[in-house]
């Protein structure tokens, strides 16, 4: 069994002001989302610009803190939402889900091609390899902010197994690491490969579905559910599986699809 490292939450303090690790792990997130997308907009014909990936890296920014807080009060907390609305405005006390962050991208990735000219899923496509590697570093804050633990382990099964402050007295798996390595780290770089040559229109996009909605509902295998949610379904199916099914098949068809529609050499026709 290892031992958790102590993390303080609050990464700096200068007097009221505190700057926790999780904000700081948004930032790296988007920083390094942004100087990746640069990178493959300044080879040839990539058809975008600089000042454009900063300005859609702005509109899903927007779309993941809007739609990441709105998702956790819908998908997670709708009782608390309805006898006290103004809890959705208070973000300070915590609360975030990533379908809900997904749901904010998509709409915001459709005012940007809407006011660039450019096709909803040619955007999705560009956007799709830049998302989990945002996540790793999201899921990387979780782990710092001690929350969002794993289930009951075995140490003697699982020597990396760990007792999390808030998370009682029996050591657990840290999933939150797990879902850094399968939705961040190994999703980025299939899609980063995957993308690297010239796919059919929707097959980048498609791929992210299928594979988050894949890893994600892996992880839920070894996360502990929302306590006051538990199982959805079947005494197993949790809210995050739940949820990322709709992303399986939506991702397969989506798929199969860009497939079918692409001559020969796998050009969009």
């Amino acid at each position: 069994m290892l031992t958790y490292p102590a993390i303080d939450p609050v990464a700096i303090a200068i007097g009221p002001l505190k700057i926790h690790w999780y904000g700081l792990m948004y930032l790296v997130a988007f920083a390094t989302a942004w100087a990746l997308a640069v990178y493959r907009v300044r080879k040839p014909g990539s058809g975008w610009t600089e000042a454009q990936v900063s300005d859609l890296l702005f509109y899903c920014a927007m779309g993941i803190i809007l739609g990441g807080r709105v998702g956790y009060v819908l998908f997670y907390n709708f009782p608390q939402f309805l006898q006290d609305p103004l809890w959705l405005f208070r973000v300070w006390e915590g609360g975030m889900a990533f379908h809900g962050g997904l749901l904010g991208v998509l709409i915001a990735v459709a005012l940007f091609g809407h006011r660039y000219k450019k096709n909803f899923f040619a955007v999705g496509d560009f956007v799709a390899p830049f998302v989990p590697i945002g996540l790793m570093f999201g899921r990387i804050g979780n782990f710092i902010g001690g929350e969002l633990w794993g289930r009951v382990a075995d140490p003697a099964a699982v020597p990396w197994a760990m007792v999390f402050p808030r998370g009682g007295d029996l050591p657990r798996h840290p999933s939150q690491l797990y879902q850094a390595a399968l939705e961040g780290f190994l999703l980025f770089v299939i899609l980063w490969f995957y993308s690297s040559r010239p796919r059919p229109q929707r097959a980048v996009g498609a791929a992210f579905l299928f594979g988050y909605g894949v890893f994600r509902t892996i992880a839920e295998f070894f996360r502990e559910p929302d306590a006051h949610i538990g199982f959805d379904m079947f005494g197993w199916l949790s809210r995050g599986q739940l949820l990322s099914i709709p992303m399986i098949i939506i991702g397969a068809v989506l798929l199969v699809h860009a497939y079918r529609s692409a001559d020969p050499k796998g050009q969009q026709v």
